[in-house]
């Protein structure tokens, strides 16, 4: 072994090399913070999103549930008519017997009225009794199905008239059903909330 031959120095990182290193490594940290930042804001906007229209797709299933479900008696030659009371309703207001569901896989008669109270389509009903109650009746139930309502427009498809064409109608007087109930919730400025117009068909 020659002994003039100087041993070979171990190579280290430079400080241009570290440098390098840092800044990459700082870039894709601030990427990664990004990332997480834009994906929490996207969770929390469809969060939102869907707490805004959580009460609408409950109050339209509601709706649609008690207006397809009205109890009908066929008269003889097709004439549908609601049992015991009277359809009834205007642009802002709906009265008629339903069954209402209790939750236990039965449903009790109700008579139900349907408005806006204090900015909310409220659900009003209460027990519907086929005899004359002994002391005062029970007070009548409100149930909130959408809150922050500017404006409620109900309208009624059919013929009030044997001599009158099918038309929408502001107002139906009973006693037979509509052969369309259309139901359209207006909200205030800047509410993103939207309502597709629910029509359900009581006849059906």
């Amino acid at each position: 072994m020659n002994g003039n031959v100087a041993p070979r120095c171990e190579r280290g990182f430079t400080l241009l090399e570290t440098l390098v290193v840092v800044v990459v490594l700082g870039l894709l940290i601030a990427g990664l913070g990004h990332g997480v930042q834009a994906g929490l804001a996207l969770w929390g906007a469809q969060q939102r999103r869907v707490d805004q229209t959580a009460d609408l797709d409950s109050g339209a299933r509601i709706l649609r549930t008690l207006l397809t479900g009205i109890p009908i008696s066929v008269a003889e030659g097709g004439v549908g008519s609601a049992a015991d009371e009277a359809f009834k309703g205007d642009a802002e207001h709906l009265s008629f017997v339903g069954d209402l569901p209790t939750g236990l896989g039965t449903a009790r008669r109700a008579d139900i009225t349907l408005a806006l109270k204090k900015g909310s389509l409220v659900l009003t009903w209460s027990p519907h009794l086929h005899e004359i109650p002994l002391g005062p009746p029970p007070p009548p139930t409100d149930t909130e199905l959408v809150a922050r309502v500017v404006r409620l427009d109900i309208a009624y498809w059919g013929s009030t008239a044997p001599d009158q064409a099918a038309a929408w109608q502001a107002r139906w007087d009973g006693p037979s059903l509509p052969v369309l109930v259309r139901i359209r919730l207006v909200f205030g400025k800047g509410d993103q909330r939207r309502w597709p117009d629910l029509i359900a068909a009581p006849v059906l």
